[in-house]
């Protein structure tokens, strides 16, 4: 799963997950979120259809890395 399209990261020593989207091969950070409304945000800005459903849903766009989703701490 670590090869979807978005990646949201482990949990950091700080708090929050680095966000980042795959697009044509070329990985880019969308920034940390500390939420899933940070994270739906992020989305929205890029444009990203329903970004509320993608992130709240079961979504295999998505891949979760370290600790469970949803978790920010």
């Amino acid at each position: 799963m670590e090869h979807a399209p978005i990646l949201v990261q482990r949990i950091s020593p700080a708090g929050g997950r680095r966000v980042v989207i795959r697009i044509r091969g070329v990985d880019t950070v969308l920034g940390v979120a500390f939420s899933d409304t940070d994270l739906i945000e992020f989305l929205r800005r890029i444009e990203i259809p329903d970004p509320d459903e993608l992130v709240l849903g079961d979504s295999e766009v998505i891949a979760w890395q370290g600790g469970r989703p949803h978790q920010y701490e």
